[in-house]
């Protein structure tokens, strides 16, 4: 049966009409075995869409109009959704899936509609030229993987030669997505490498943690989901494994993942590309204009939560895309294509950071043609059960650009090849 794109919300506010709104579909999963992680990226999305609705009228004048379509996290219905909506106008595609990302690029491509994948997907997007439809700033999953290593490297002096080190992942495209990557860098510092993989929904994991314990890595990284996260967890608190070296990607990384192993996630530590907890301006003003005025998305209970603040991150990205469309083509109603060009233009600055009330919780970027993700840069969040908050821990750490890129390149370079795709950027 045809999945019809339900309109969660339509964000609007009383103006002259206009012959266009700004169309910021989402592709949902508030239902699920990955719901716990759906709805809070879908609240901040959603609120601080309201947000610029309510206190400034849109984005340059024009109105949002922000419509919801819920994919389960499941691949067939995320297809379905985006044909529901691709001739609706629609900005910018968020899967919030790579599984799904994958079956939209070659789409996204033919259609001429950006796709945002921010943190997730397929990383050699990152190369513009290859894809010029598809952003993953600010960093994607092999960035993450080298952000690891470079933090472990500095623990230990520079060196993780003999050291042995486990990937816990998802057996699925997203959790498979950094194990090149970290074999590379295996080879390259001399450590041991052992992925394991776990599968949907991730519940099952004795066999895992069971060669674990032992093998007796010195560190553990995850790769994880859902469920998976919470028990994997768990798993590693039965074992008594550090949980000062056991790192999640971010997206193991939330409230839902640590809360209910409860003393026993204390220390534990995954990566972020952005801030956490609400000591940001905006947070005050999402309160006055989206809170206050009943307008919060969901239950209003995620409001500060990481996951949420990933959303928000989503949706501040996005308008700032679309206010840099505006400027360059020097309308207020934009078109897909114009989005595109705002995309691959964009610039955050600290600066510009601190005028949208988020000062700090960004590294700075440019996206360009070339490179069309970001900085790649991350810090470490660590959760502290007593308080029951995260706290950053490290400064940014850099990926190591060099390496990615040169990965990247070469799955971009096959799949231009095998797909016919011109050199874009030299159009």
């Amino acid at each position: 049966m045809k999945l019809a794109v339900g309109i969660a919300a339509t964000l609007s506010v009383a103006a002259p009409a206009l012959a266009q709104d700004l169309h910021f579909p989402m592709l949902n999963y508030r239902t699920g075995p990955y719901a716990p992680g759906g709805i809070p990226f879908a609240d901040g999305y959603q609120d601080y869409l309201t947000l610029l609705n309510e206190r400034d009228g849109g984005i340059g004048g024009v109105p949002i109009r922000l419509s919801e379509c819920e994919t389960a996290y499941n691949t067939e219905r995320g297809v379905e959704c985006y044909e529901g909506i691709r001739d609706d106008s629609p900005l910018v595609i968020q899967p919030l899936s790579t599984g799904i990302t994958y079956q939209l690029i070659p789409r996204v491509t033919e259609d001429g509609i950006p796709m945002h994948t921010m943190g997730y997907g397929r990383t050699s997007a990152v190369i513009g030229d290859s894809f010029p439809w598809v952003f993953n700033y600010p960093a994607n999953y092999w960035d993450g993987a080298s952000v690891a290593i470079n933090h472990l490297l500095e623990q230990n002096d520079g060196s993780l030669e003999g050291k042995k080190i486990v990937l816990v992942y998802h057996n699925s495209a997203y959790g498979r997505e950094p194990i090149r990557t970290l074999e590379t860098l295996a080879e390259r510092y001399g450590f041991e490498f052992n992925p394991l993989a776990v599968d949907h929904p991730g519940q099952e994991q004795g066999s895992q943690w069971l060669q674990i314990r032992r093998e007796r890595p010195d560190y553990v990284i995850m790769y994880g989901w859902g469920v998976m996260n919470a028990v994997a967890i768990q798993e590693a608190a039965n074992i008594r494994f550090p949980m000062e070296n056991f790192i999640g990607i971010w997206w193991s990384g939330s409230e839902n993942d640590v809360l209910p192993v409860g003393d026993g996630a204390d220390g534990y530590t995954a990566l972020t590309f952005h801030g956490v907890g609400t000591d940001y301006p905006v947070y005050d003003e999402i309160q006055q204009y989206v809170v206050d005025a009943g307008m919060a998305a969901g239950n209003g209970d995620q409001i500060g939560s990481a996951v949420y603040s990933r959303g928000l991150y989503a949706a501040m990205l996005a308008s700032e895309a679309a206010r840099t469309a505006q400027e360059i083509h020097g309308v207020a109603e934009i078109t897909p294509a114009m989005m595109r060009d705002g995309m691959e233009a964009l610039s955050l600055t600290e600066e510009r950071l601190t005028e949208l009330g988020l000062p700090g919780f960004s590294a700075p970027f440019n996206v360009s043609c070339e490179n069309h993700g970001g900085s790649g840069a991350a810090m470490l969040q660590q959760w502290d059960a007593d308080t029951g908050t995260w706290s950053l821990i490290t400064d940014w750490i850099d990926a190591d650009r060099e390496l990615v890129t040169e990965l990247a390149a070469e799955d971009a370079a096959a799949y231009a090849a095998e797909n016919g795709i011109e050199s874009h950027c030299d159009m």
